[in-house]
């Protein structure tokens, strides 16, 4: 096997791995605005669900990206830049949800 091959299914897997997960945080994020909704009835409105919203939105471009690679796998040009793509949104998705759920908790949002 070729190093260009070991590649090509790394990154499959890689892809394989960020489809289902990109998936469930889109419902964590939900889970996350309907309870923020519950709780400005006690602490006011706010702008972090509207953040959460737009993490859940990083999430669902990933999980396309990721789709889109597994997808054309047989186009490798295409499969790798949305495989790059994927991981770079599902990582900033995570970096952004993070800091939304600390400001939160701080009350800074």
């Amino acid at each position: 096997m070729t190093d260009r091959q070991k590649e090509q299914r790394i990154g499959k897997e890689l892809s394989l791995h960020i489809l289902p997960t990109s998936a469930t945080m889109i419902g964590i994020c939900t889970t996350f605005i309907g309870l923020v909704k519950v709780a400005e009835s006690r602490l006011g409105p706010g702008h972090v669900d509207e953040y959460a919203a737009l993490a859940a939105l990083l999430f669902l471009i990933s999980a396309t990206s990721s789709y889109l690679s597994i997808r054309f796998v047989n186009l490798i040009g295409l499969s790798e830049r949305c495989e790059r793509i994927a991981d770079m949104l599902f990582l900033a998705g995570l970096f952004s949800i993070t800091i939304i759920a600390m400001l939160f908790a701080y009350e800074a949002i």
